[in-house]
């Protein structure tokens, strides 16, 4: 079976006063719809960098990366940031939900770029957030969810657009242990549920030890673990 997730030879340099420090140096990555990735390493390692590359939010200074035969690089800025809306979702440590809206409504930004929220998109929303637990939070604001439950609505927003690719950063960084082990069975569950790539940047040796496959980002390269 074709790799749906190919990245070949990425290198990662960042200019400094002493000359280019690199990062990420000759990176190999080949990932199938519905493989699992956890990404460990020490803080400066280039585990971020990665993974901001793999969702198109930076640039890499070689290689390519292509998700099902496309290159998000060979686009204009408005085609790169359509990609990302359609085929990528994000989870970061802090779930950035917009405090002012209900969690119906943050689960549904991502549809607004696009054709906005329709009768369908907002049926989806809905089942995702009973699918997590969320099914009485509907009018809710963030101010009124608890840690994990603001984490869970972040990971129905970064699904609601069915994207190939999911990336987590850190997604239980700011939970205490219970909530973080609920959060990272929630999404395995889903990844296995929705068939997406899953890649999930991680501290925890508790969360990476649960995944099919970890690698240890080293000197610039993923190491299996």
């Amino acid at each position: 079976m074709t790799a749906t997730l190919d990245v070949q030879r990425l290198s990662k340099e960042f200019a400094t006063s002493e000359g280019p420090l690199s990062i990420l140096r000759d990176l190999d990555l080949s990932m199938e719809r519905g493989d699992a990735l956890a990404v460990t390493g020490p803080s400066g390692s280039g585990k971020s960098t990665l993974l901001y590359i793999l969702g198109a939010l930076d640039t890499p200074t070689s290689g390519t990366v292509q998700l099902d035969g496309s290159n998000p690089f060979a686009l204009d800025a408005a085609g790169q940031s359509e990609f990302r809306n359609r085929q990528i979702g994000f989870i970061f440590q802090d779930h950035h939900l917009l405090p002012q809206c209900n969690v119906l409504e943050n689960v549904l930004i991502p549809t607004l770029p696009a054709q906005g929220a329709t009768t369908a998109t907002e049926t989806r929303a809905r089942e995702l957030l009973e699918r997590v637990g969320l099914g009485s939070r509907f009018a809710h604001r963030p101010a009124q969810l608890s840690g994990g439950e603001r984490q869970r609505v972040a990971v129905c927003r970064a699904l609601i657009n069915q994207p190939k690719l999911l990336l987590a950063d850190e997604p239980t960084g700011n939970l205490d242990r219970a909530t973080a082990e609920s959060v990272g069975s929630l999404l395995l569950d889903l990844n296995r549920e929705f068939n997406t790539l899953l890649v999930c940047v991680t501290h925890s040796s508790d969360l990476a030890s649960r995944f099919p496959r970890h690698c240890e980002l080293r000197d610039g390269k993923l190491v299996q673990q």
